[in-house]
């Protein structure tokens, strides 16, 4: 696959419906996070939205998402704080929104300061399962100065901002042995601080999955994950449980997608075997759509995933209805949805229990 293409293709800047969604002019509705009413008052864990049950639901409508372009979740693991990945169309825009819980009331989304040159690519948040470290990718300079403004490099490396008091340090990048002169993305890591990512290094042409151990507060050098995790003809975006048990992974060109892009679960075993990919299914993937973005809450329980599933109906097309499509979710590009993980456990394979000796 051309780099480029690939690239794009993960990000989710050039996609049949991307395309369409240049028509309108609005970012959504009257009460989503660019809109000009008053923001609704939302209380409680995950922007006051309860919890969801076992089959998808698009996350916040109208707040989180709309008619933008949203993806990449990343959520405290007490629920008070969020942030999540937004891009525009074909121009390769690329930025980061958050919104947090203040005297127990949310506030209004918007673009964090740490992420808001539209030169650059700033995406895929990662908040550790102990809620100490946030990780993004982005392409700024490696040698930043104030968050890195200005001039951006030819590939994107993982980021990280460290927790202090009720906010976040200044953003420094990983360095080696992680990042390289390749790109490095979608950051994902474990309860003890074992990080998985995606590297695509100079010359090839396809991504693969690595995973890096933390050995006394540093990292060892990544190793190429196996072929039950790089099963596909291309695979990235990679969000591991927080136990490491197993590895949702976006995969392209398998035999049993349902569409372009597909999630995919590998299962690890105590000894660090494997088993898979296993297509999510139906109730994840849709036919004819995309999905190449998901996370987990620290403790596992909710799985957060990004997917185009337009809602276009049948009613006869106006230039005012394309507007209004373009204001809401599930309109023509991507959204949030969420959905109780406790269904993954259940696509497990069952291990072969060896037969009893004859005799």
């Amino acid at each position: 696959m051309d780099r480029s293409v690939a690239r794009n293709l993960r990000l989710g800047v050039v996609t049949a419906l991307g395309v369409v969604a240049l028509v309108g002019c609005g970012s959504g509705g009257p009460d989503d996070a660019g809109g000009s009413a008053a923001f609704p008052e939302l209380r409680g864990p995950y922007l006051g939205q309860g919890r969801p049950g076992s089959v998808p639901e698009v996350f916040a409508p109208g707040i989180v998402s709309t008619g933008l372009a949203e993806r990449d979740v990343a959520v405290m693991p007490d629920g008070s704080e969020m942030y999540f990945g937004v891009t525009l169309g074909r121009s390769g825009t690329a930025t980061i929104v958050g919104t947090r819980m203040v005297d127990g009331r949310w506030t209004r989304p918007e673009v964090v300061p740490w992420a808001n040159d539209p030169r650059q690519l700033n995406l895929e948040p990662h908040i550790s399962p102990d809620g100490s470290r946030l990780l993004f990718i982005s392409n700024r300079p490696r040698q930043a100065g104030d968050y890195g403004a200005g001039a951006v490099e030819a590939e994107e490396d993982i980021w990280v901002m460290d927790r202090d008091g009720d906010g976040w340090g200044r953003p420094y990048n990983l360095g080696p042995p992680v990042n390289t002169e390749g790109a490095e993305y979608f950051p994902s890591t474990t309860l003890d601080g074992t990080l998985y990512f995606t590297r695509r290094l100079p010359g090839e042409r396809v991504e693969a999955l690595y995973r890096a151990r933390l050995v006394d507060g540093r990292y060892a050098e990544p190793e190429r994950l196996p072929e039950q995790v790089n099963g596909s003809p291309t695979q990235f975006n990679a969000c591991v449980a927080p136990d490491e048990s197993f590895v949702i992974v976006c995969g392209l060109g398998r035999d049993d997608s349902f569409g372009s892009v597909d999630y995919y679960v590998s299962f690890r075993s105590a000894d660090d075997s494997w088993v898979g990919p296993i297509n999510l299914g139906e109730l994840i993937n849709s036919r004819g759509g995309e999905e190449y973005s998901p996370s987990m809450t620290a403790d596992g329980s909710i799985l957060f995933f990004m997917a185009t599933r337009p809602q276009l109906g049948e009613a006869r097309l106006t230039l005012d209805r394309l507007h209004e499509m373009n204001r809401r979710p599930q309109g023509w590009v991507s959204d949030i949805y969420w959905v109780d993980a406790s269904f993954i456990d259940s696509l497990r394979p069952e291990r072969e229990v060896p037969a009893e000796p004859a005799g």
